[in-house]
């Protein structure tokens, strides 16, 4: 293979289960027949609600693995996951990859929304919820439980960019494979139906009475489905040298951002076409290459021609007039975060036979939407390249491009260039900057709040000069800090929020616990009431993703942008992913912001699962964390970029590691034997020896289980005796997904110049090691010095 080209990434194993049935052949035989499997919902009740359709899943789910639950409970999104894992898994030689270098990347909209349901239900009924429900509420907890059935010990991720987080899973899990920090990765999407969100979606109006029609002039709406698809990931020399088959291969992915409505699309398409242009751009391919669209194609009034008009502008209209375009979402409906991952199964497969699959339900061309959109039946097509398509609410946008494995075709090699920080915020109940922060944490002064009977530390913030009462009327506190930090970070790295130079900026947005505030919100109503008490206005709130289109659409930010969900390891997990897409040049400039905030409903969960502190009659440590909340952003850029601008550069993201000890009988490995591994490859990445890190910033928040393991880890290192140990969060509060990034916060404001590593780690046992340096020797920073 030429040196100017990066590796291939093969996909060698589906699964999926939809309402079509369970397996991919059942999936791909009903889409390829344009078999319309929307039809009466049966588990679920439909009173109350505009349609009584939707692509419910049938087959019974039976998976093999198992997972933490309470006894008379199961959580669907995981069930199927788990099936659709399972058959994915099946067709890979077992033994064929480390388990320690296997990985699993999976995309979710509503997470385990149906424990959050049963928890919520149960505690407004007067009943005690059970103490392992809260445990399967988030997308980490469904990525884990898919690890940790399968055994899988490599990076463990979870993507929760709405409806584009299955594409998204997917192009993530490339790049993990072409940086070399696994030979495999499970990645794809799960999302059940639920009352709540059948409920949200009829709020909104746009559930259709029929089967949707995309692209058809008479279409009415969007049929909600349910399910999984799951793909195989590995390099294609190693698929080669092993013999497996390979369905299609992933050349390249593209995101961008909106910014323009929190559920509408830009009605020209400007975000979605950047994103194809983006994806065009990193497969090294051109418009004319591409054979088959696989479109985004909800059915909805707005976003047909708002995709139609973006293809048209990423590929030029007599380029796009002659490229067949479907819908896989008229057969079984809209699997929200698994809709990516099922419809690129589709496109390979539509690649593999050569075949265009139809648009079921389509009858009469609406001049908004002018493509071919392959009414009727399916079409033969002679195609090397095909385009997927999906975008979500909040206007965050995914394209996926793959190719046949006989065209042989290789995409660039990307350069890898130094990344370095130039902005910081800290938001945190110190205050405002990480000054604040770390005055408190040299001064020993813990927040002193309580909420629920827990010990938790609050943020106090006049959000006035970012953000006046109009645009805060329909914004929860998750959004309201995320954008209110992400434009200090901006201001800090010099860069106007909603300035020209912002457009092209991006944000890898994460949170822990997600929008839980809204989730209550909307949730509790719609139990006591039905359909009827569901609130549009609240409902978009409802997805991880929300904060990061308030982000963009607030400040004007229109690059890449993406939204991680990894747990307490999340923060961490948003530095790494930002800077491998610089480093690549994928991006210029993106900030990465991590959000979590509290609630009695958070505060009661963390209770039940052992883990938060509560104030005794002594006030003495009772080996369990304070809560807290936060918001820190930092501001990435490529090196030269930074130095074109004459931006002051704070400091250096040299690498980061990532390893999960996938284990179903504990939440973390008590030896630390998953965060060695974290370590030890950040120190590779890094291109560090142990003996050059002068300090390590820990994890370590007064759980003691998890701190002792913490500490196991780090003295296995073998490094310096004199080697300075921090633990800010034991004073500041665990700030649940935003630690990592208030520790890397922290190390670049109070660094010397010499190398430090930041530790994560979730409490499901996945663990990420960033490796920073700060830029100079006794330097102290304080925000707004970037200018």
């Amino acid at each position: 293979m030429p040196g100017d080209r990066a590796p291939g990434v093969a996909i060698v194993a589906t699964g999926a289960i939809t309402s079509q049935g369970a397996g991919t052949a059942a999936l791909w035989g009903g889409a390829r027949s344009g078999r319309v499997a929307i039809r009466p919902v049966q588990g679920l009740p439909m009173d109350g609600l505009g349609t009584k359709l939707g692509g419910e899943v049938t087959a019974p789910l039976r998976p093999r693995g198992a997972y933490r639950r309470p006894d008379d409970f199961r959580e669907r999104a995981v069930d199927l996951a788990l099936v659709a894992a399972e058959e994915a898994m099946a067709g890979l030689p077992a033994g064929l990859v480390d388990p320690d270098r296997f990985g699993v990347v999976l995309g979710t909209c509503n997470a385990g929304l149906l424990s959050a349901r049963a928890w919520l239900a149960a505690g407004a009924s007067g009943a005690v919820p059970d103490h392992r429900l809260p445990a399967l509420v988030t997308p980490q907890a469904l990525a884990e439980a898919v690890a940790a059935a399968l055994r899988l010990r490599g990076p463990v991720l979870a993507v929760n960019t709405a409806c584009a987080s299955g594409a998204n899973a997917i192009g993530w899990a490339a790049d993990l494979l072409r940086q070399d920090r696994v030979d495999a990765v499970l990645a794809g999407g799960s999302d059940a139906l639920s009352d709540v969100v059948l409920a949200g979606f009829n709020s909104l109006e746009s559930l259709s009475p029929e089967p949707a029609a995309p692209y058809s002039a008479d279409r009415q709406g969007l049929s909600l489905g349910e399910g999984s698809g799951m793909v195989v990931l590995v390099r294609s020399d190693l698929a080669e040298r092993h013999g497996l088959t390979v369905l299609a291969e992933v050349a390249g992915y593209g995101l961008s951002a909106d910014g323009y409505h929190v559920t509408a699309p830009h009605p020209e398409g400007l975000g979605a076409a950047g994103a194809i242009r983006a994806a065009l751009a990193h497969a090294g391919l051109c418009p004319a290459d591409i054979g088959y669209i696989n479109g985004h194609g909800t059915g909805t009034p707005k976003n047909d021609p708002a995709e139609s008009s973006a293809i048209r502008l990423a590929l030029g209209k007599e380029t796009a007039a002659g490229i067949p375009v479907s819908s896989t979402k008229s057969v079984i409906g809209h699997l929200l975060g698994a809709a990516g991952a099922a419809e690129a199964i589709v496109t390979a497969h539509a690649l593999a036979e050569q075949i265009a699959p139809p648009t079921a339900g389509f009858s009469a061309q609406d001049p908004a939407c002018p493509l071919d959109y392959v009414p009727g039946t399916a079409r033969p097509i002679a195609a090397g390249a095909a385009l997927s398509n999906n975008f979500a609410f909040g206007g965050a946008n995914a394209a996926l491009v793959l190719t046949r494995p006989a065209l042989g075709h290789r995409p660039p090699a990307a350069g890898r260039e130094e990344v370095v920080v130039t902005g910081i915020s800290v938001l945190s109940p110190a205050g405002d900057g990480v000054s604040g922060a770390w005055r408190d944490v040299m001064g020993r002064r813990e927040p002193g709040g309580e909420l629920a009977g827990v010990r938790v530390g609050r943020v106090e913030l006049d959000p006035e000069p970012y953000l006046n009462r109009r645009a805060r009327r329909r914004m929860d506190r998750l959004g309201v800090l995320s954008v209110v930090a992400t434009a200090k970070a901006l201001e800090a790295a010099g860069i106007e929020p909603g300035g020209e130079p912002a457009r092209t900026v991006g944000v890898i947005f994460g949170t822990g616990t997600g929008p839980m505030e809204a989730m209550e919100r909307f949730t509790l109503p719609v139990l006591g009431e039905g359909p009827a008490a569901a609130d549009p206005a609240v409902f978009p709130n409802t997805v991880y993703n929300q904060a990061a289109g308030q982000v963009a659409l607030n400040l004007g930010l229109r690059g890449p942008t993406s939204t991680v969900s990894v747990g307490h390891a999340t923060g961490a997990a948003a530095i790494g992913y930002a800077a491998d897409l610089l480093a690549a040049g994928r991006a210029d400039t993106l900030v990465a912001t991590a959000t979590d905030t509290l609630t009695a409903q958070v505060a009661r969960a963390y209770t039940a699962l052992g883990a938060a502190s509560t104030r005794g009659p002594s006030g003495a440590p009772d080996g369990r964390f304070l809560l807290a909340e936060g918001s820190v952003a930092l501001v990435l850029e490529r090196r030269s970029v930074a130095e074109a601008r004459g931006a002051r550069i704070l400091g250096t993201v040299l690498g980061y590691g990532m390893a999960s000890d996938a284990s179903r009988a504990r939440l973390w490995d008590p030896r630390g034997r998953g965060l060695e591994r974290a370590m030890r490859a950040a120190l590779h990445d890094a291109g560090l020896g142990a003996e050059e890190v002068a300090e390590i910033w820990l994890s370590a928040a007064g759980l003691d289980p998890a701190d002792r393991a913490e500490a196991a880890a780090v003295a296995r290192l073998a490094v310096d005796p004199a080697l300075r140990l921090h633990a800010p969060k034991t004073v500041l509060g665990e700030p649940m997904g935003v630690g990592g990034a208030l520790c890397a916060a922290l190390a670049l404001h109070t660094g010397d110049g010499t190398p430090a590593l930041v530790n994560s780690s979730s409490l499901g046992g996945t663990h990420i090691t960033l490796a920073v340096r700060a830029a100079a020797a006794g330097t102290t920073r304080t925000e707004g010095e970037g200018r």
